[in-house]
C-alpha cells in the first residue's frame, strides 16, 4: 500500500478550518498529520477530524517536522511569499494560497528557489481542478461558440466587517487580491491569452484598499470586463460569448455552494445544452492533483507561473486605475 502524501498547515484561519482542511483528510492518498498554531483552542476543529493531528506552536517547528512530506499556507497575503520559500528550503513541497505575492516581481524570488529544488510549488487555484472549467477550456478550444469575442466576469460580496484583514492595505487587502485572482485567472487560464491592454479601470478605495474594481481588458481577438468588489451583495458568474453562440457558468468560483457546477451552452440555433457537475469537491481535487504532482510526477495545472501572470494583470490595473 502506498504511503498517504504527509500534508501540514500554517495557521488555523477559517478557510483553513472550513474547506482546505477538510478537503485534505478527504483525499484519496493525502493525511493531514500537522498543523502550525499558537493557540490549541484554533487547533481543536482540526484535531476533530484529523484526531492523529501534531499541534506545532510555531511554524518553523512545522517545517521541522521530518514526517511532513506538503506545507499548505493560508496565512495572509502578505506572508506567503516569506513562508513558501522557508518551506521549500526545509525540503517541503508547497502549496500556497492565491494571490502567491502583492506584485508580480514579487514571486520571482520564489519562482527562482523552486527552480533550484526537486520540489512541487504552485498557487491554490482551485477552480483549474473543477471539470466544470475543464470543460469550458475544452469547448472554446473546440470552437463549441465560434471565435471568442467578449467575457464577462462578476465577483462580489459584501463584507462589513472592516477589521478583516482585506481591508488592511499593508497585509495585501483589497477585491483584486481577493477575488480578482478569479474573475482575471478565469479569462486567462480558458483562452490562453495575456491581456494586450487595460483599456479601463475605475477603482473605489477605503482604508486605502480597492472595494470595488470595474476593470476593461483588450486581448487578441476578444475583449473583457470584469466587477470585483467587497461592498456589494454576493454574485459571482463568467460569460463567454463567441461569434456563434455563448457559455455561462452561473456558479463558477464556489461551484456546490454559491450554486450548481454547471455550463450553459447557447448555439447561433437557439439550442441550449446544460452540463452539471453536482458532487465535485473542488478543494478536494485540488489535494489529489497536488498529490499526483509530488508522488508520480504527474503535470499539475496552475503554476507559480500563471500566479505571476495573473499578478502581472492586477499590477496592470492598478497602474492604470482611476481611484474614486
Amino acid at each position: 500500500m502506498t504511503q498517504p502524501v504527509r500534508w501540514a498547515i500554517l495557521g488555523a484561519g477559517k478557510f483553513a478550518r472550513e474547506h482546505m482542511g477538510p478537503a485534505i483528510h478527504a483525499a484519496h492518498g493525502a493525511e493531514l498529520v500537522a498543523l502550525g498554531t499558537s493557540s490549541f483552542k484554533k487547533a481543536a476543529p482540526f484535531a476533530a477530524f484529523a484526531p492523529n493531528l501534531r499541534v506545532h506552536e510555531t511554524y518553523d517547528a512545522v517545517l521541522s517536522d521530518t514526517d511532513v512530506d506538503v506545507i499548505y499556507i493560508p496565512l495572509p497575503n502578505h506572508l506567503h511569499i516569506e513562508w513558501a520559500i522557508k518551506a521549500l528550503k526545509a525540503g517541503k513541497h508547497v502549496l500556497v494560497e492565491k494571490p502567491v505575492g502583492l506584485t508580480a516581481d514579487q514571486i520571482d524570488p520564489l519562482i527562482a528557489v523552486r527552480n533550484a529544488s526537486d520540489l512541487q510549488c504552485n498557487e491554490a487555484f482551485m477552480i483549474s481542478h473543477h471539470p466544470q472549467w475543464v470543460r469550458v477550456r475544452e469547448m472554446i478550444a473546440d470552437g463549441a461558440i465560434g471565435a471568442l469575442r467578449h467575457v464577462d466576469g462578476i465577483f462580489t460580496y459584501n463584507n462589513p466587517d472592516h477589521s478583516n484583514v482585506r481591508f488592511d492595505a499593508a497585509k495585501g487587502g483589497g477585491s483584486l487580491p481577493d477575488i480578482g485572482v478569479y474573475t482575471i485567472g478565469a479569462t486567462r487560464m480558458v483562452s490562453g491569452q495575456e491581456p494586450i491592454e487595460i483599456t479601463h479601470a475605475d477603482i473605489d478605495y477605503f482604508n486605502g484598499v480597492d472595494v470595488c474594481a470595474r476593470v476593461s481588458a483588450r486581448f487578441e481577438g476578444f475583449s473583457a470586463h470584469w466587477v470585483t468588489a467587497m461592498n456589494v451583495h454576493a454574485s459571482q458568474s463568467m460569460t463567454f460569448f463567441g461569434s456563434e453562440g455563448r457559455i455561462h457558468v452561473p456558479a463558477p468560483f464556489n461551484a456546490g455552494t454559491f450554486g450548481e457546477a454547471r455550463i450553459e451552452l447557447t448555439q447561433s440555433d437557439g439550442s441550449v445544452r446544460v452540463e452539471r457537475w453536482p458532487n465535485v469537491e473542488q478543494y478536494k481535487t485540488q489535494v489529489e492533483a497536488f498529490n499526483a504532482a509530488v508522488r508520480d510526477g504527474a503535470a499539475y495545472v496552475w503554476s507559480l507561473e500563471d500566479a505571476r501572470a495573473t499578478q502581472a494583470v492586477i499590477d496592470a490595473v492598478y497602474a492604470a486605475a482611476t481611484p474614486r
